[in-house]
């Protein structure tokens, strides 16, 4: 018995130490000055886009061109089952590719989180397996950003990043910018990410109006 109760409270106290530790990584940017450098300024960024189908893919492209020179290099990460996304993420940097240069950019895949109209219990498995190969890969590319707009495959990858931080190991500034399809409600990757993004951008300002923590600078894409 007493062997079991001190499991239980070594548990307990892990659970503990977990959560603050969570809270502090979160709160890093909330605290952060007027005077902090922003990402940029030191140098080269390492981002890592999250790239869904369709208008994911699209909408997110439309940002990273708005990105300056030093967001570099680009880690793409797009689902295992998405067969579009990779054509048009290669048209988009050989675009912007001078010549005689080398390529700043990857394309990485990992499993689909959830499928449209997939089921709640069987999203979570999907969910948890694309952690499974979500962490070995954020840990070895070790990005500086991770810049995500709505598919759920930005989650793992998210959950990864933060990991990063609450093993000490690196800060991964999480910036999500909601579908500007998005007038009156988050979408489901929305609402989970709201609470543990560096940066939350919404593209309404009724959104912005109900999400306080949010940041509202008109339409983005």
């Amino acid at each position: 018995m007493a062997l079991l109760l001190g499991a239980v409270l070594s548990l307990l106290l892990v659970c503990l130490l977990f959560t603050i530790r969570l809270y502090r990584v979160v709160r890093t940017a909330s605290s952060c000055g007027a005077g902090t450098r922003g990402p940029g300024t030191r140098g080269p960024v390492a981002v890592l886009v999250v790239a869904g189908s369709g208008g994911h893919t699209t909408e997110i492209l439309r940002l990273v061109q708005s990105l300056s020179a030093a967001y570099t290099p680009r880690h793409y990460v797009i689902a295992d089952s998405d067969r579009m996304s990779e054509e048009k993420i290669c048209t988009f940097e050989r675009s912007k590719q001078p010549p005689d240069s080398e390529s700043q950019f990857t394309i990485c895949r990992i499993p689909r989180s959830r499928e449209v109209h997939q089921s709640w219990s069987s999203s979570l498995i999907s969910t948890l397996d694309a952690l499974r190969y979500s962490l070995p890969l954020v840990f070895r590319l070790r990005p500086d950003v991770v810049l995500c707009n709505g598919p759920g495959t930005c989650v793992p990858l998210c959950v990864a990043g933060l990991l990063l931080g609450i093993l000490g190991m690196k800060k991964v500034l999480i910036v999500y910018v909601e579908s500007i399809c998005r007038v009156e409600t988050l979408s489901l990757t929305g609402k989970i990410l709201y609470p543990v993004s560096d940066y939350f951008f919404v593209q309404w300002s009724s959104l912005r109006d109900k999400y306080p923590k949010s940041i509202f600078l008109g339409r983005l894409v």
